[in-house]
């Protein structure tokens, strides 16, 4: 009868998710994962099959975490709220172990290499963006916005201001909380 494997499925996908976020996917060898995660390499590839597979699933907990902290920002907040505490709060994430958007690095890091890592992340970008596009069609709902505002545009703008603020604080720290406070405060004129 086979053994029940002793370790924790979702904090090992957690740590890889940590060191691929760092380092990227080209920049983590097997011999990282094996030391992050604390296996041997049979018990790696029992448990996860290879590499990309586990940064797949990384890509999707990354993913999952950041649409959960917005799904609770907007039931504490409303749509518009949300939206403007979001680009504060990806900053102040003090455990985060990079500052730039692990989706955003994956798709420059292999999309050139036409890898199929690169079109998920690009999915993940797009569904991030398809809820940012919710959260203003519910502020213009609410009347927060004006209904001049096309929401898919304001989603695609908000996305890529956060994605610039997010490789700004890569090199300006905290500092670029300033940054995201103006994205922040830009919202309420719409």
């Amino acid at each position: 009868m086979p053994r029940k494997p002793s370790y924790d499925r979702n904090e090992l996908i957690d740590r890889a998710r940590d060191l691929f976020w760092r380092q990227g996917w080209a920049g983590t060898s097997l011999k990282d994962l094996e030391a992050t995660l604390q296996m041997k390499p049979g018990s790696f590839y029992a448990a996860f099959g290879s590499k990309d597979a586990l940064f797949g699933l990384a890509l999707d907990r990354y993913a999952q975490d950041g649409g959960k902290r917005l799904d609770a920002l907007a039931a504490e907040l409303g749509a518009l709220g949300a939206l403007q505490r979001y680009p504060v709060l990806i900053l102040e994430d003090s455990t985060a172990p990079a500052c730039a958007c692990m989706l955003a690095k994956t798709l420059i890091e292999l999309h050139r290499r036409d890898h199929p890592l690169a079109a998920r992340a690009d999915k993940h970008l797009r569904r991030m963006e398809a809820r940012f596009a919710d959260l203003f069609r519910q502020a213009q709902a609410a009347g927060d916005i004006g209904p001049g505002n096309d929401p898919v545009s304001l989603a695609r703008k908000y996305q890529s201001d956060l994605m610039g603020l997010r490789v700004s604080a890569e090199r300006m720290g905290s500092d670029a909380l300033e940054i995201a406070r103006q994205i922040s405060q830009g919202l309420a004129r719409l």
